[in-house]
């Protein structure tokens, strides 16, 4: 298999150049550009499998460059800035971003980071490729869509990962510790109220109330759990 695409997008020269030389390194195809004008320029030639874009450009919102480039490729963005503030968080998750990592950061963790989110580009088993349907609410792992009552549902790579891992466990409880290492697929050392972000980002799109949901249900002190509605029987089908 070919070495990853990667494109490091920061106006910060020491930052940008940092990355680039430990990327290449791990023999990872790299390009870098500093600004938002440059970046959609290498973006276009260099076609990466993923891009490493900080938030704050001197030309650009990070969190539009994220939108635009997803809606050209689909490719896999992990958001890069300064900020700790959740909202900011939620931001770039609602834009598509795959991950999201504030500075002062480890290179190694950067890696490891980068290695969990490329592993999405594996092919699936057999048994992750059954679709799940309970009612109205039916998961395709091939097509990764969510549909609900027919109408497709718009969630990020990472969302979609989630629903879908808890979904094929109903009634299994996860802590957040181990939804991290499954999903994220890798010992996540930073905040893991990460968890609790993409949690109510799904719910907001498949549940009829988020103040009282049905199918993704808190379990207080412990963690979540995916609970199919009472009437409904979990169907597979390849």
């Amino acid at each position: 298999m070919a070495a990853a695409k990667i494109l490091v997008v920061d106006d910060e020269p020491a930052i940008r150049n940092l990355i680039h030389r430990f990327l290449a390194k791990q023999d990872y195809q790299m390009e870098s550009a500093e600004d938002g004008k440059s970046a959609l320029a290498v973006f276009e030639q260099f076609n990466p499998d993923l891009v490493i874009l900080d938030v704050n450009l001197p030309d650009a919102n990070g969190y539009d460059l994220c939108k635009e480039m997803q809606s050209r490729t689909g490719v896999f963005v992990l958001m890069l800035t300064g900020r700790t503030d959740e909202a900011d968080k939620i931001r770039g998750f609602n834009t598509g971003a795959d991950d999201y990592i504030t500075k002062p950061f480890s290179l190694g963790e950067l890696e490891v980071r980068l290695g969990a989110i490329l592993k999405r580009q594996r092919p699936v088993t057999v048994a992750e490729q059954q679709c799940l349907t309970f009612n109205k609410l039916s998961i395709d792992p091939i097509r990764r869509e969510v549909t609900l009552a027919g109408d497709i549902v718009p969630l990020t790579a990472l969302e979609f990962d989630l629903l879908h891992f808890l979904a094929g466990h109903p009634g299994r409880v996860w802590r957040r510790a181990e939804l991290i290492q499954k999903v994220w697929d890798y010992e996540y050392v930073g905040d893991q109220r990460v968890v609790d972000v993409h949690i109510g980002q799904i719910r907001k799109k498949i549940e009829i109330d988020t103040t009282q949901p049905t199918l993704i249900q808190t379990v207080r002190g412990v963690g979540y759990k995916f609970e199919p509605p009472v009437d409904a029987e979990l169907e597979m089908a390849q």
